[in-house]
């Protein structure tokens, strides 16, 4: 095979290995939309965090507006835990440090004990951890709609229970939500490994936004 043929299988090559990778990149997956979903006619109906109302650590009103337009990260916890909140806390200071200059994300922790976790015991915990109120809400409220919205809407586990060491159970969730209040992935805030995949993941689904912008 002389020189020019030689160039120009190099040529092709070149042109076929980027065209495959562009073809990759086009073909990037969504993330899946977790939940139950209804076939209306054409359109399919998705499962969405349910209004709420709380009050964060700076006394201030927290609803689904304060999140509109904003991707999130939800959890459930309480301050006195000694169980896994120690370490969810841990990883989700991993979160906030990767999306803390991001205008597109915020993260809602919920107090699962309200009586004792007050708003003064909130902007405490929330100074102890050294983060910005308007980028990461604890919010308190009412004992039943928090453990309402926990089961109904984020299909994650918030309860009394006396056996348990501190009182309470609760799971280790943290909750992906998109801009929609749809949950878009679900993690084990305890494993390091999973709450890589959420950091990951949220870069996908921003970019999946940018994909729809276009």
């Amino acid at each position: 095979m002389n020189r020019s043929k030689i160039t120009n299988a190099i040529a092709l090559f070149l042109a076929l290995c980027f065209l495959f990778g562009a073809c990759i990149r086009k073909k990037e997956q969504n993330l899946p939309i977790l939940g139950e979903r209804n076939v209306e006619g054409s359109d399919t109906v998705y499962h969405t965090i349910a209004d709420f109302r709380f009050v964060d650590q700076d006394s201030q009103i927290v609803t689904n507006e304060t999140f509109k337009d904003k991707i999130y990260v939800a959890d459930f916890f309480f301050t006195s835990c000694r169980t896994i909140c120690p370490i969810m806390k841990t990883q989700m200071l991993r979160v906030y440090d990767s999306i803390e200059n991001d205008p597109e994300i915020l993260i809602l922790s919920h107090t699962i004990d309200p009586e004792y976790d007050t708003v003064g015991k909130l902007k405490d915990f929330a100074e102890r951890l050294g983060v910005k109120s308007s980028k990461w809400h604890f919010v308190t409220g009412k004992k039943d709609s928090i453990y309402n919205i926990a089961q109904t809407s984020y299909f994650a586990t918030a309860m009394e229970d006396k056996a348990e060491p501190d009182g309470f159970i609760h799971s280790g969730a943290f909750l992906l939500i998109d801009k929609e209040r749809r949950i878009r992935g679900k993690y084990d805030g305890t494993k390091e490994e999973d709450v890589n995949r959420l950091m990951a993941d949220l870069e996908r689904l921003k970019n999946e936004y940018k994909r729809e912008s276009k």
